[in-house]
């Protein structure tokens, strides 16, 4: 401190004068930039060469003084350079019903699929799907990294005076999150009872997806005229990462005194001014310096202030440069004050160590934060409850993990979904993890992250994948898994180009591996737990090829002959119980169904839900059901199979078939229990004497051979 006070009495000002007072640009020159009252900041624009290529991301037209995107009906509310988010009108679809013998008259169903393309995605974080009605079964259908979803919600109510539209809960208003990187969607509405018990106070129902903080609905009545809802799109620089988009310099769009930041919600990246500068990042000198004397009229009092620039952004960093000026200002912006260029230096040093020192207890105390935001206090008190210790589940630090993957390297990545990405990476002890950056919006998800980490806090079974411990201290939770090597059984079943192909012999041993699984988590755990979310990309193979159950972050753990009930539909459409799906009522018959999904697609090779198959058998439970009454099993086989099934695999076949059409009668209480069909899958594997374990020899050898 000795040494700051004499800095401070024999130092000098040291500061430019460099103050820059032209005006922050938005647009190219020369290009006109506005669309009636909107103006259109680039990388947006109207004409040729005044936007960023490719014109089917960046043209805006105008049309009676209002803009829309390229070729599209569109019409654009907001633009927003430095988040990366574009605002559009979006359509209500609206299903009114009348009480002549309960006819309906619906609006046409619309989609974006034209407005998005595959350079716009639909903000998961900032949107949600909404549907408002008494009587109404919603879904809102798309695709997102080349692969059909849906998902929806229930909402139903007796009387006018129960709609609660504030908590959107399931009471006459129901809503759900979309997935990441949905690029378009389709809007779907059902209803029960064609609205007959509720038309007097509900003829119409409507669904929508839109920005979830414009929602300010209170009443039904409120829609009636509503035909448009404000909806947020993602959007980014190509689909390049920073790392790659900066190898080619011409392609490069972030311009002078900017920075580039990979989108957190697309592929591609974002550009953004410096520390210390403001205006538009994509513009040649677009990002000018920021005057601090100019926005603080009174920063020195009566002394006269003078613009540092600059100065400290290149010798020390960003983030020390913010508490250089921070504390710098008020001695070398203003001009009373003279010295030794010796002093000034000696004061540089003791503010470098200062900082030093506050950035390091600056940096503890964000951990905490962390810690407390991503659910620490509710993991502790959850596996206390479940009679587990934290020594149990380790409390990884963050340095570990971000040695582990290369600071989160995305040439790391090896999956991404609805509930985060996922990383592989190697700690310390050499051993190979996968590690989870999960998703987390709100409290809601906070619990749904800390369930899963109690889950599998309780489990160990060599069918289900091991938790190895979870990092709090990160903006974004961390789950630390073990890594399995050989990816989703979904790739090996759906992917006919793959040299590596499954005998029934292995896909018949992986099917009672996972009904082992699930006859586990049913029965063998203190409390039964309920997966709800069992498909063929949540199993995964390690480097035997057995199979691990994975993804429990919708899973929940029930008290004994109870119900799990939900106003909210958990699960994957194609793989959900119909029961479910009517009643909200998951159950252990439930997980029965979705295996039994499973099973379908062991034998056949298809896919859940495919565009492809008529219109009837676009559900593969229906498409096999349908089958299995006409008998016509052997003709929807996987192709690969009945290449290479020997005679003595067709009572195999057959047994396993009329397993998984037990597993999917539409009456819960007649499916068998998870018990039932694990050992089921256990005696149609004894008819031929195979053991199913890669240790045989033989077994072991086949594999060798098709990995050639």
């Amino acid at each position: 401190m000795q040494l700051m006070i004499h800095a401070i009495m024999f130092g000098q000002a040291f500061c430019i004068n460099n103050n820059n007072s032209s005006s922050i640009a938005t647009h190219k020159n020369s290009c006109l930039n506005s669309c009636g009252d909107f103006e259109i900041p680039y990388p947006f624009g109207l004409d040729d060469s005044c936007y960023l290529e490719p014109k089917y991301q960046f043209q805006i037209y105008c049309k009676n003084s209002k803009p829309y995107l390229f070729n599209t009906s569109y019409n654009v509310m907001n633009i927003s350079v430095p988040d990366g988010k574009l605002t559009i009108t979006g359509p209500v679809v609206r299903d009114c019903y009348s009480s002549d013998n309960g006819s309906r008259n619906s609006t046409p169903t619309r989609d974006i699929t034209r407005a998005l393309n595959e350079y716009f995605s639909v903000s998961f974080i900032e949107n949600k799907f909404y549907s408002i009605g008494c009587d109404n079964l919603a879904t809102i259908n798309g695709f997102r990294n080349g692969n059909s979803y849906t998902t929806g919600c229930i909402s139903s109510c007796s009387f006018a005076d129960e709609v609660d539209l504030k908590s959107c809960s399931g009471v006459g208003c129901c809503k759900t999150s979309i997935p990441e990187e949905l690029v378009n969607y389709n809007l779907k509405l059902g209803s029960y009872n064609n609205h007959s018990s509720v038309l007097s106070f509900n003829p119409c129902s409507y669904r929508f997806v839109m920005q979830e903080k414009e929602f300010n609905f209170s009443r039904l009545e409120d829609f009636s005229n509503v035909t448009n809802v404000p909806v947020v799109l993602d959007w980014a620089v190509g689909f390049n990462s920073c790392e790659t988009a900066k190898r080619n310099m011409e392609t490069y769009s972030c311009k002078e005194n900017s920075v580039c930041i990979n989108s957190a919600s697309r592929s591609g990246y974002l550009c953004q001014c410096s520390e210390g500068y403001q205006g538009n990042p994509y513009l040649s000198n677009g990002c000018i310096d920021i005057d601090e004397c100019k926005q603080k009229p009174n920063l020195c009092g009566n002394g006269t202030c003078k613009h540092l620039g600059s100065l400290f952004e290149e010798s020390v960093g960003t983030l020390v440069k913010f508490y250089l000026r921070r504390a710098l200002l008020p001695l070398s912006n203003c001009a009373e004050l003279s010295g030794s260029t010796f002093g000034t230096f000696f004061l540089l040093i003791g503010l470098w160590h200062l900082m030093k020192f506050i950035i390091k207890r600056s940096n503890i105390k964000r951990k905490e934060i962390h810690f407390q935001r991503n659910g620490g206090l509710l993991l502790q008190q959850q596996l206390s409850t479940h009679e587990y210790s934290l020594e149990k589940t380790k409390l990884f630090i963050s340095e570990e993990l971000e040695k582990a993957t290369n600071n989160f390297d995305m040439d790391r990545i090896l999956g991404q979904g609805g509930q985060g990405t996922v990383h592989k990476g190697m700690l310390t002890d050499g051993r190979i993890v996968a590690v989870k950056k999960s998703k987390i919006e709100g409290e809601a998800k906070i619990a749904e992250f800390i369930n899963e980490v109690v889950i599998l806090s309780q489990i160990n079974h060599r069918n289900i994948v091991k938790l190895l411990g979870c990092c709090l201290e990160t903006e974004v939770p961390l789950l630390v898994y073990e890594f399995i090597p050989n990816g989703t059984l979904a790739h090996y079943l759906h992917d006919h180009d793959r040299e590596f192909q499954m005998t029934w012999n292995m896909r018949l041993r992986i099917a009672s591996e996972i009904a082992g699984a699930l006859f586990y988590l049913h029965s063998a755990t203190s409390s039964p737990i309920y997966h709800r979310d069992i498909k063929s990309t949540n199993i995964l193979l390690d480097e035997k090829y057995r199979a691990k159950v994975a993804d429990f972050g919708t899973s929940r753990t029930v008290s004994i002959d109870q119900t799990h009930v939900t106003t909210l539909i958990y699960g994957t459409f194609g793989y959900l119980d119909p029961e479910y799906f009517q009643s909200s009522q998951f159950t252990d018959k439930s997980d029965v169904y979705s295996f039994g999904v499973v099973l379908v697609e062991l034998l056949t090779g298809e896919k859940a839900i495919s565009i492809t198959r008529s219109k009837e058998g676009k559900s593969l439970a229906t498409y096999f059901l349908i089958s299995m009454e006409e008998d016509r099993l052997f003709e929807i086989l996987d192709t690969r199979l009945i290449k290479e099934s020997q005679n003595h695999d067709r009572d195999q076949i057959i047994a396993v078939s009329n397993l998984a059409k037990k597993c999917l009668n539409l009456n819960g209480r007649m499916r068998p229990t998870m018990k039932e069909v694990s050992g089921e899958l256990e005696r149609v594997r004894m008819i031929n004497n195979l053991d199913g374990d890669y240790n045989d020899p033989e077994i072991g050898e086949e594999i060798r051979i098709r990995k050639r």
